[in-house]
C-alpha cells in the first residue's frame, strides 16, 4: 500500500493469516502494562530494523522495501491521528516507540516476554512491538496491505488509551480497534494518500474472515477478539463510514 498502489504478492491473504496469526496467537495485542526491555526501542519516526535472518532471498520483496513500507505506515498513522485530534481541538501525542524483535521473550510487557509471531500495543510503555521476521514473511507473501492493517489495529489501541476508552470486555476493545483500523485505511484511500489495487478489498475481507476467534471461544472471555464475521463487519464499517461508525464519541 503506502503512498502508491498495493503490490500484489503470490498466495492468498487468508491462507497466510491462518498460518501465522491464528495458529501463533493474538495479532491484535491489547492494553498490557510494562516497559520494553532489550533491544533498545527505536523512535517512532525511525525505520524498523529487521534482523539478519530476515534477509534471505526467499520471497518476492526485499527487506529494504519492508522497512520503507512499515515506516510509511507508521508515519501515515501519526499524521492521520494528529489531524483527527486537531479537528476536535485536541493535541495528539504519537505512540512513543515501535519496537521490532526477533526472539520470544526479547521484549517484555508487564513483566511477560512477548511470544514470536505476534504484535502488541503495550500501554504503560506506550509502544508497539512486533516480531519482525514474522512480519517480513507476511509482507512477502501478502503485500504491504498486511502491514497497514497490522499497524492500524495496534495504533488504534494507543488511541483508545489516549481517549480514555476502556470496555468491560476485551472483544469490545478489539472490535473497535478493527473499526478504527478500517477508518484509518479508508480515509487515507479517499484522500489519495493510499491507493488500493484491484482485488485488495477482497484480500482484506478474506484475511479478516480468517482471523476470527475459534467458534468455541466465549465472547466474554479475556482475549476474545470477535468472530470472523464480527471482525470483518467492524473493519469494513470503519473503512466505509470512517470514525463516526466506531463509537468513539
Amino acid at each position: 500500500m503506502g503512498e502508491k498502489a498495493v503490490r500484489r504478492r503470490p498466495g492468498p491473504l487468508a491462507g497466510l493469516l491462518v498460518a501465522v496469526v491464528v495458529a501463533a496467537g493474538c495479532m491484535g495485542g491489547g492494553l498490557d502494562q510494562g516497559e520494553p526491555e532489550q533491544p533498545r526501542p527505536r523512535q517512532s519516526g525511525e525505520p524498523a530494523s529487521p534482523g539478519a535472518d530476515a534477509t534471505r532471498a526467499d520471497g518476492t520483496t526485499s527487506v529494504a522495501e519492508f522497512k520503507q513500507d512499515f515506516s510509511d505506515a507508521v508515519g501515515i498513522a501519526e499524521s492521520y491521528w494528529t489531524a483527527q485530534f486537531r479537528g476536535s481541538g485536541e493535541q495528539f501525542q504519537p505512540i512513543r516507540r515501535v519496537v521490532p524483535y526477533t526472539r520470544s521473550g526479547e521484549v517484555s510487557c508487564g513483566g511477560e516476554g512477548l511470544p514470536r509471531n505476534n504484535a502488541v500495543y503495550c500501554s504503560a510503555g506506550d509502544f508497539i512491538a512486533y516480531d519482525v521476521n514474522w512480519s517480513v514473511a507476511a509482507f512477502r507473501q501478502v503485500g504491504d496491505a498486511f502491514l497497514f492493517y497490522l499497524l492500524g489495529h495496534e495504533y488504534a489501541h494507543g488511541v483508545q488509551v489516549r481517549l480514555g476508552i476502556r470496555y468491560n470486555f476485551t472483544i469490545q476493545q478489539e472490535l473497535q480497534a478493527d473499526c478504527m483500523a478500517g477508518a484509518y485505511i479508508g480515509d487515507n484511500v479517499r484522500s489519495g494518500t493510499l491507493t488500493l489495487a484491484e482485488g485488495d478489498l477482497d484480500e482484506f475481507r478474506e484475511g479478516l474472515l480468517a482471523v476470527g476467534d475459534d467458534p468455541d471461544q466465549p465472547w466474554f472471555a479475556e482475549g476474545s477478539h470477535g468472530t470472523a464475521e464480527q471482525r470483518s463487519e467492524s473493519f469494513f464499517r470503519g473503512y466505509e463510514k470512517s470514525l463516526d461508525a466506531c463509537g468513539l464519541g
